[in-house]
């Protein structure tokens, strides 16, 4: 089977929404047709120069990468720096570039799953999950089509809290209407007041899936005109968020863990705070700049907090708390490719995939 660009987007999408990304972010297909044939994929953390190079070698016309090539908007295409000298080569050769970045890192089977996973963290959870993603639905249905309506809007993605799924709240009334002249009522007659047996139906929806899950009631519904409402709610959505916080098996001593760390993450060195010198169990993790998180990671209980890109002073801030370790941006994020490529290959079978060999840090070690 022939999958196109899009259907591979679509896809990814599906697992880690494009509105679950930052603000700030661009998390989209960068450059490409979204119609063209997909003749093989390359996975990896940066698209760059080499990158597009190697996609070239192997005859892909895909690449995946977690982080963006481009960030801000670009006036111009002179080649003049590696971001723009990287999307014409892109263009030239027919190559797609799709990333896939804090709305990956932001899902439960996410960036910061993978990592808590290579260290052996369970009983995992978001560490700070976001709010303002969710609406509440409401709907009234006659007794009888309950059934059906309820279907069809689980199927399209409403009712899930946490680990259950179908959550609903329902309670009996009557509901009163008038059918016009024009109206083509199923129930009651034109002219007439009706009054009907119904059930008031409540059940939590996605924000960005509200169209769907909108749509889905409609077909569903006997009514003509379906009455129904959203509200915004600001509940926290307990799969969507950053970093994770998990327990190791069982506790152990912060230096074997550090050593530990080091060889289940490739790591050459740790910068980290002053240990306390004490067994533990709790540790929280976010891939790439986490810093932001150190006040979660407090409350989480969390007893070393595993981030990157942290600035001198702000490793103050442990303030014997916490042990803060940074093990580097790319180092704690390399494993996002084997991720995406395992993602991949759940689906497309019958596609050519490919990691990366190249090697995208720009930071090298003594």
């Amino acid at each position: 089977m022939v999958y196109t660009i899009k259907e591979v987007v679509s896809y990814l999408e599906k697992l880690a929404p494009p509105a679950y990304q930052e603000s700030y972010d661009n998390a989209q297909l960068i450059t490409g047709n979204s119609n063209d044939n997909v003749k093989g994929i390359l996975c990896t953390l940066d698209a760059t120069e080499e990158v597009i190079d190697e996609a070239i070698n192997l005859g892909c016309n895909l690449i995946v990468a977690h982080h963006p090539i481009v960030f801000k908007g670009l006036k111009s295409l002179t080649g003049k720096n590696y971001v723009e000298r990287t999307i014409i080569k892109a263009i030239k050769n027919d190559i797609a570039i799709y990333a896939i970045h804090t709305n990956l890192d932001h899902v439960a089977n996410g960036v910061n799953k993978r990592i808590s996973d290579k260290i052996g963290l369970v009983n995992t959870k978001i560490l700070s999950p976001k709010k303002n993603l969710l609406s509440k639905l409401t709907t009234f249905v006659p007794h009888e089509n309950v059934h059906q309506v309820t279907t069809a809007m689980f199927a399209a993605g409403a009712g899930n809290i946490g680990e259950y799924n179908e959550c609903s709240f329902m309670v009996e009334g009557k509901g009163t209407f008038t059918p016009s002249s024009k109206a083509n009522p199923k129930i009651g007659q034109k002219g007439n007041p009706h009054t009907e047996p119904e059930t008031r139906i409540e059940v939590i929806v996605p924000s960005h899936l509200e169209r769907r899950i909108i749509a889905a009631l409609k077909d569903a519904h006997p009514y003509e005109e379906v009455a129904y409402y959203l509200q915004k709610i600001e509940n926290e959505h307990q799969h969507v968020g950053a970093g994770m916080v998990g327990e190791l098996p069982s506790e152990i001593d912060e230096k074997d863990f550090l050593k530990m760390l080091k060889s289940k993450m490739n790591l050459q060195v740790i910068k980290h705070t002053k240990l306390n010198n004490k067994p533990f169990k709790k540790v929280a993790v976010c891939g790439g700049a986490g810093i932001f998180l150190l006040s979660d990671a407090k409350r989480s209980g969390a007893e070393i907090f595993i981030t990157s890109d942290i600035k001198y002073h702000e490793f103050f801030d442990a303030e014997n708390q916490i042990v803060i370790c940074d093990i580097g941006h790319y180092e704690s994020e390399i494993f996002t490719k084997e991720l995406l490529l395992e993602l991949l290959s759940q689906k497309f079978t019958n596609i050519a995939l490919y990691l990366t060999k190249v090697v995208t840090n720009p930071i090298t070690y003594l």
